[in-house]
């Protein structure tokens, strides 16, 4: 009798320990759960967020299209102004310094712009897709901005002269397929807009 209650002082013993330990594994699994719920639900926050600023930096781009293709036109004065000379120039991945090259188109931006006195520049600067949105629209601000200081300090065109506007990566010249495209893509455009007599 004795042998039989130890044999079952010990079945209680182990299956209070397996109950024990079911419940431990419960309670990991139920805190390992929690916090992977957590991450997801931070993850979809900052997801949403993103997209969110995505959307609207995408809106800022369309306005401000908009607004500098028209600008010209609208300001008084202007309106009979149409584009005499356009050239583009290409930059480095993650640069906005001016090469020969690009300092030979501007220069010849320069001279469009002294035989037409009244005329006026406008100087768009885009990037290629690698980046973020925010980051390509600083970019293509930086490579105009370039530009525009060259413009000002060798040729001596004044400031009220130079319109900058950045595009970042919402108006590629080449698509992602085509080869070179992110080159291609690393660019300022320039327009010189004036009167033909």
């Amino acid at each position: 009798m004795k042998t039989l209650t130890v044999v079952m002082m010990l079945l209680a013993l182990i299956f209070a320990g397996c109950g024990a330990s079911k419940s431990y594994v419960d309670q990991q699994i139920s805190d390992s759960e929690a916090r992977s719920n957590t991450q997801i639900n931070d993850l979809s926050d900052k997801t949403n967020a993103n997209a969110s600023e995505l959307k609207k930096l995408q809106s800022l781009a369309v306005q401000l299209s908009e607004k500098t293709d028209l600008a010209i036109n609208k300001a008084t004065g202007f309106e009979t102004y149409q584009v005499i000379w356009s050239g583009t120039v290409n930059f480095d991945f993650d640069s906005y310094a001016l090469t020969p090259a690009t300092e030979e188109i501007l220069l010849e931006g320069c001279e469009k712009m002294s035989a037409f006195p009244g005329s006026v520049i406008e100087i768009a600067g885009y990037t290629d897709k690698t980046g973020s949105s925010n980051y390509n629209l600083l970019l293509g601000d930086k490579r105009a901005g370039s530009c525009k200081l060259y413009l000002a300090d060798h040729c001596g065109i004044s400031l009220y002269r130079l319109f900058v506007a950045s595009y970042g990566e919402s108006k590629p010249v080449a698509m992602a397929d085509e080869m070179s495209s992110s080159s291609k893509n690393r660019r300022v455009t320039l327009k010189v807009w004036g009167q033909l007599e």
